[in-house]
């Protein structure tokens, strides 16, 4: 997307809370994208590759950990459509991986526990 429309999508999510940024764009792309810090240390780049579709790479420490896959018709969205894709966005939700099984057991294995959000951390670290 264009830095102009970048900047306008970055101020209407900062007035809905979501602590978002204008992602400068990398050599050779001269599209701008969305980066979207999320409270448990990853982050969400949106719209930063060139393509026409709205969609996000997850990131923490500089590690894909996830994606939001390309939103169909996303090509014609509107600001206010982008605002409410990247505000409603399920973060949570690793896409593309398979959920792993037991090989001895043949039941599910249970998936990692969450990474401990900032206030969690610092909770633990200030206890008495």
């Amino acid at each position: 997307m264009e830095e102009e429309r970048a900047t306008r999508v970055v101020a209407s999510l900062r007035d809905r809370n979501v602590f978002a940024h204008v992602k400068l764009p990398h050599a050779g792309i001269t599209q701008y994208g969305i980066r979207v810090v999320l409270p448990d240390g990853r982050e969400a780049i949106w719209d930063n590759d060139g393509t026409a579709g709205l969609e996000a790479q997850i990131m923490r420490d500089g590690v894909l950990v996830g994606f939001v896959p390309s939103i169909p018709g996303s090509e014609n969205f509107g600001d206010e459509q982008i605002i409410t894709a990247i505000a409603g966005a399920d973060y949570d939700q690793p896409i593309g991986r398979s959920s792993p099984v037991n090989r001895t057991g043949g039941g599910r294995v249970s998936a990692p526990p969450r990474p401990l959000g900032l206030a969690d951390r610092l909770r633990r670290t200030f206890r008495n």
